[in-house]
């Protein structure tokens, strides 16, 4: 237990804090995909947003058209008003294309989406629904700052599980990167991004104004890049990190499709990004370089933490992540975001109105399955599958 302060004000779980938070003047947005159907984690997350009683949940969920009416049909039997924006209906993409917004699909779209169906509350919290540990007090301690003169919160918390340390792309890929401009550039940007303890965490709140205002990445630089705007718009005095405590979720592998390694391609260009929008004149050539020192000392850094705490640890496992991470850093390539709100070609109006057209067309053909079975899972909540057997 500690009490450090960074140079963003940092709230501690130095008891078990639930403190009193306008929750009935914010939005959550919650993710999902359709691995999450029917699971206890996201299951978790919806029965203790009952207790929570926000004013709105949404939930961008991106799925099959064969999965969404079912998954919707689910969201409906809690206990709380869940809007359910479908991400890959027909009618969503052609106005998304006629807008000039097409191209890659992702969780940052998503969320970009939800962010537009907030904008009517004071506040919008994001969390993600693959935690296993989810607790009512996370949405109150996100939202206690910002609702106490900060724009801005994000969560942070200690990623030790089953006896070992992960959190691996930002303990080995983001945290050395950054050291490595750092010792290379001085700016006020790269000082703000080091001073998040969990700055890869899912987890963060904002006014509705700043939320308005975010250039959102499309995919896994979402979170990265939302620090990135959070730093234009809030910079050190309005931003804070609040301590969420124990959060467990799943754990990816380092190869294969949807790896820490794509993963890390598009959280070094999102965090090149907003450092050469921070006016850093980022040296590439000898920038990979720098970032394998910068690594091979937290290797050993991590390896004394870990023997002290009894974890197990594989150094040379660790090593062979940072070669692979090395060969994402690179220059960020064209600018992908998605625009701010307050300047998007399109309205939160018109999204919703295509999403709630798409999400009514495939409820219809899931009323008349369930009239003829009641094997799915949205009759039955009580007993429904835990899923993620492939997480």
């Amino acid at each position: 237990m500690e009490y450090v302060q960074e140079r963003v004000t940092t709230l501690h779980a130095l008891s078990e804090p639930q403190p009193d938070a306008p929750a009935g003047r914010a939005a959550v947005v919650v993710p999902m995909t359709e691995r999450e159907y029917g699971t206890l984690a996201a299951e978790r997350v919806l029965t203790a947003l009952e207790t929570v009683a926000p004013a709105r949940v949404v939930v961008p969920l991106r799925a099959t058209p064969a999965r969404a009416g079912p998954f919707a049909a689910w969201l409906d039997t809690f206990d709380v008003d869940v809007e359910t924006l479908w991400c890959d209906g027909p009618r969503l993409a052609d106005l998304l294309a006629e807008r000039g917004l097409d191209g890659t699909r992702g969780k940052g779209r998503d969320v970009w989406l939800a962010l537009g169906q907030a904008l009517n509350e004071e506040y919008v919290v994001v969390h993600d629904a693959d935690t296993e540990t989810y607790s009512p007090a996370f949405v109150r301690r996100l939202l206690y700052p910002v609702a106490n003169g900060h724009a801005f919160s994000k969560g942070y918390y200690a990623r030790v599980e089953d006896g070992a340390l992960y959190g691996r792309l930002f303990r080995l890929f983001f945290r050395p990167l950054v050291r490595a401009l750092a010792d290379a550039h001085a700016a006020p940007v790269l000082e703000y991004l080091e001073s998040f303890r969990y700055a890869l965490a899912g987890e963060f709140a904002a006014t509705t104004d700043l939320a308005a205002s975010l250039r959102v990445q499309r995919g896994w630089g979402l979170e990265v890049g939302t620090l990135g705007e959070a730093f234009r718009y809030a910079g050190f005095e309005e931003s804070a990190q609040v301590d969420l405590g124990r959060y467990e979720h799943d754990h990816r592998a380092v190869s294969g499709p949807t790896g820490l390694a794509d993963m890390s391609r598009a959280v070094g260009a999102a965090t090149l990004r907003a450092v050469e929008d921070a006016g850093v004149d980022v040296d590439y050539d000898r920038l990979a370089e720098r970032y394998r020192t910068a690594a091979t000392a937290l290797v050993r850094q991590y390896g004394a933490d870990a023997a002290f705490n009894d974890l197990s640890y594989d150094p040379a496992d660790e090593r062979d992540q940072v070669a692979t991470y090395a060969e994402a850093i690179a220059e960020p390539g064209p600018d992908t975001r998605l625009p701010a709100w307050e300047t998007a070609p399109l309205s939160p109006t018109e999204v919703a109105n295509a999403a709630r057209t798409d999400l009514d067309s495939v409820l219809d053909t899931t009323a008349e399955s369930a009239s003829t079975s009641t094997s799915d899972p949205v009759a039955r909540r009580d007993g429904a599958p835990t899923g993620g057997g492939d997480r």
